[in-house]
């Protein structure tokens, strides 16, 4: 139950950390707005970040026979979507995003159902939640109901840490944080991201297919 709950907090950083069009907005209302307006931007995300993880989960249920007989292609085909995705990240530049206009002032539902809406129109992150799953194991024949339930409650639970995190951030550096600081934060979420898939490909290859005696790494 613990590694489900790790592995579910890790997903929900990995999911909510590239900064695009919504943390870019994030960062817009923290700056103009203060720190709990961005928050709750965050929240909105989160809500739909989760309710994209159940609907994987339940559909990657049906076909979890395959993916028990297809483990390590799987979990080699999830690390190289990771590292494209990485690679994606760290090749953003925020600046096309940022667009320079004054916000209305919302108040704090409104800045959630913004959030949530323009998070849950983006339904690609489905692909990115199947590559996920796949690489880290989260989904498994052994795993209870109950288990997949409070995993998918930990992805909620990272996704908030890394709001909460992050607009703390953004707060304390208001003085200086601008969007070079954006680009750097995607190079370097970016670059870990890339070398986490490619440790994948390489202990999935050296276990399975070439049976060296290596530890495969779960994060």
């Amino acid at each position: 139950m613990f590694g489900i709950i790790i592995k579910g907090i890790i997903i929900g950083v990995l999911v909510s950390s590239p900064m695009g069009p919504i943390g870019i907005l994030c960062i817009q209302r923290t700056l103009s707005k203060g720190r709990w307006h961005g928050f709750v931007t965050g929240l909105g995300a989160a809500l739909s970040d989760v309710i994209y993880a159940a609907l994987t989960c339940l559909g990657m249920g049906v076909v979890v026979n395959f993916v028990e007989a297809n483990q390590a292609p799987l979990q080699i085909i999830g690390s190289i979507v990771l590292g494209i995705f990485g690679y994606y990240i760290y090749r953003t530049n925020p600046a096309k995003g940022l667009k320079k206009r004054k916000e209305k002032k919302l108040s704090y539902t409104q800045d959630f159902i913004t959030a949530f809406l323009l998070t849950f129109s983006n339904v690609l992150i489905v692909l990115l939640y199947i590559g996920l799953f796949a690489r880290f194991g989260f989904v498994l024949p052994e795993f209870s109901v109950w288990m997949l339930a409070g995993g998918i409650v930990c992805i909620g639970i990272g996704a908030i840490l890394w709001w909460f995190s992050i607009t703390y951030i953004v707060a304390k550096l208001r003085k200086w944080f601008n969007v070079r600081g954006v680009w750097m934060m995607n190079r370097i979420v970016g670059s870990i991201i890339i070398v986490l898939s490619i440790i994948g490909v390489l202990s999935v290859l050296l276990t399975s297919y070439f049976h060296l005696p290596l530890i495969q790494i779960y994060i």
